[in-house]
């Protein structure tokens, strides 16, 4: 079932409305704003309800504050290196806005636009129309996100077409922390993740080719460990990016749909357990958090985030691209699915 409500006005007096997925006892909340996850409240150990998402209750400060809280993010989500995308020999400029890079869609990304809406049963259908032009990219990009919420997973599947090549990564920044939002650390939730290698980065963040293993590094999850353990190593790929904010190769093919990672938290006996047919995902620690959430101050790593994506700059980088190309053609279909499913640790 499905349930809306006017969430807030945001500064310019349009109306920003909330829908709330209801499964039993659980729910997740969806704004049209942003295609903001707002909330996502699930039962711990000792059956109360969690809510393990970052947030906020006032959408002024989606409109204001940095870190793309709960949001969908586009066209490009991540980094590309300098802003510069060619394609078929045409070179555009795009939009820099981070350390002279282009970050999640640049000036006013997708996280900052009204989607449309439809409820279709348990579905909630979101729904954009991006134009030729806009941010620089080409093409006018159709975008639809469809949200659910059943048997305690939560799904987000992805769909675009265009009418002219051009280049997408659709992802999601929800800020995650199973011991609930406002705990206000993320360093003792424990972590598994099923990748042997990162893509490492300059200075500025942007991955400029070849990969890193990481086995005997402190990026290695492949056992799992407390967030925290590793996360101030004297190593540069972590003191560049201030802690984890790394982009994780999976070992499935493009579009074999797979467990690729799972975290829980002691204090809540929460887990979650994440799949997707992505080829990658980018682990981000939270370390530049520095706002007021719903009901406590989210500070450095008091959420981490687990961005579904193709690897940042693959349309400079032909390896990365191998891997996943995120240039997209009129004649083809951007689609995959990442979901997090929510259970009690044994």
């Amino acid at each position: 079932m499905i349930t809306q409500r006017i969430f807030a006005k945001t500064l310019g007096g349009q109306e920003v409305t909330a829908f709330t997925l209801h499964d039993g006892d659980a729910s997740a909340t969806v704004l049209n704003y942003g295609g903001i996850l707002q909330s996502l409240s699930v039962p711990d150990k000792h059956g109360r309800l969690t809510d393990v998402v970052l947030g906020y209750n006032d959408v002024h400060c989606y409109e204001r504050n940095g870190g793309f809280l709960g949001a969908l993010i586009g066209r490009f989500g991540n980094r590309i290196g300098e802003g510069r995308l060619v394609i078929d020999g045409k070179e555009y400029e795009l939009y820099c806005n981070d350390r002279g890079n282009h970050l999640h869609g640049g000036k006013t990304g997708f996280n900052r636009k009204f989607w449309e809406h439809e409820i279709r049963g348990d579905e909630l259908v979101l729904s954009l129309f991006s134009p030729d032009g806009e941010e620089h990219y080409p093409g006018n990009l159709k975008v639809q996100v469809t949200y659910s919420f059943c048997g305690g997973e939560l799904r987000i599947h992805y769909h675009a077409t265009t009418d002219k090549k051009t280049a997408v990564n659709l992802t999601n920044h929800a800020y995650f922390n199973l011991n609930g939002e406002a705990d206000g650390t993320i360093l003792d939730n424990k972590l598994w993740i099923d990748s042997d290698m990162i893509a490492p980065t300059n200075s500025t963040m942007i991955p400029i080719g070849g990969y890193r293993m990481v086995k005997g590094t402190p990026f290695d999850f492949n056992e799992t460990k407390e967030i925290g353990r590793d996360i101030d190593e004297e190593d540069l790929d972590l003191m560049q990016g201030n802690g984890y904010d790394h982009c994780y190769v999976l070992k499935n093919p493009r579009g074999e749909y797979v467990l690729y990672a799972v975290a829980e938290s002691r204090k809540t006996g929460i887990r979650m357990s994440c799949y997707t047919d992505a080829p990658a995902v980018q682990f981000y620690a939270g370390n530049g958090l520095h706002q007021e959430g719903k009901h406590n101050y989210y500070g450095k790593r008091a959420g981490f985030c687990l961005e579904t994506e193709a690897i940042p700059n693959n349309v400079n980088v032909r390896e990365y691209a191998a891997r996943g190309s995120s240039l997209l053609g009129p004649d083809e279909v951007y689609e995959y699915t990442a979901a997090y499913k929510f259970s009690l640790a044994e």
